[in-house]
């Protein structure tokens, strides 16, 4: 029952937002200027590279929490190559470049990452931090 609730609202707050892309599209203006563009766009980096370092050291640790961590930065990987393209006005080819030989490849690897399944040493880990956490 739960489940299917938060299915239902999932599919209602993703259709509700249809109409607003519409809104967005015909009223927001083609440029902005931004305030703390710099801090926004350092810390957006901050966060990709504390996802980086998280899920390596979750992967060789053969955590079972990998693939949440994984995902969460091919995520924020994905986002970022987006908006530096984008964005980069005279500076597209240098973005294009960044994002076909960084950013996306470090996102598809993330991706494997998260889908792969665990491995039986992951399990037998898992189990074993269980049994020890309730011991």
């Amino acid at each position: 029952m739960r489940k299917n609730l938060i299915g239902r609202l999932l599919l209602a707050a993703g259709l509700a937002l249809v109409p607003w892309l519409a809104v967005l599209w015909t009223t927001l203006p083609d440029t902005y200027p931004a305030q703390h563009w710099r801090v926004a766009w350092v810390g957006f980096d901050a966060l990709e590279i504390a996802g980086l370092l998280t899920s390596a050291v979750l992967v060789r640790r053969s955590d079972h929490r990998a693939p949440l961590a994984s995902i969460a930065t091919a995520v924020l990987l994905l986002v970022d190559a987006w908006f530096d393209v984008m964005t980069a006005g005279h500076y597209v080819f240098i973005s294009l470049t960044l994002a076909c030989t960084l950013e996306l490849p470090l996102a598809a690897l993330c991706a494997v990452v998260a889908l792969r399944p665990p491995t039986a040493a992951s399990v037998q880990a898992t189990a074993v931090q269980r049994v020890a956490v309730h011991v």
